[in-house]
């Protein structure tokens, strides 16, 4: 009996330690999925300045499109690369986004995207300034934005989380 309750207590305090564990690991992975974010997000606000903000912006698309191909590709297995709060918004609408990690991917997509655009327009020795163009309206670049904003968290949501796409979570 008393070889029992000894093996029973083993078991208890090797299942309590596994808890621990996963519980640490849990956290560990938490700040890793907040870091990847805000570096990710900082990045890509920091090549946005510095390539609308060149002299000639004509490869600015170019630049952009090429290093958020790098850094999703980077930050996919981490964080699954979101960068914008309206794709971890779509994401948590989907039911594929935890929602106690929402704030923590705004918060981290908000302070990576500022420090990335301010740091560059230092660097750059420019800041870009949001407008809505010489021949636009502000209505007009607001359902622009609107629609551009759909169909980037439409393409998130049918290819790089769709869980029929090949080796994707």
């Amino acid at each position: 009996r008393a070889q029992t309750a000894r093996g029973q207590s083993s078991i208890q305090s090797t299942l309590f330690l596994k808890q621990q564990l996963i519980e640490n690991m849990s956290d560990k992975i938490r700040v890793g999925k907040g870091i990847m974010e805000l570096v990710g997000t900082g990045i890509l606000l920091w090549t946005i300045q510095l390539a609308v903000g060149a002299e000639d912006p004509s490869f600015a698309p170019l630049a952009i499109g090429v290093v958020l191909v790098t850094i999703v590709y980077a930050g996919g297995p981490i964080s699954g690369a979101h960068y914008n709060p309206a794709v971890s918004l779509a994401l948590l609408l989907a039911g594929r986004m935890d929602a106690a990690d929402l704030p923590l991917y705004w918060g981290a997509q908000l302070v990576g995207g500022f420090l990335g655009a301010l740091l560059a327009g230092f660097v750059g020795g420019s800041y870009a300034v949001l407008s809505a163009g010489e021949s636009s309206t502000w209505a007009q670049a607001l359902v622009a934005e609107l629609v551009f904003t759909m169909l980037l968290c439409l393409v998130v949501l049918s290819s790089a989380t769709h869980s029929g796409a090949k080796n994707n979570s």
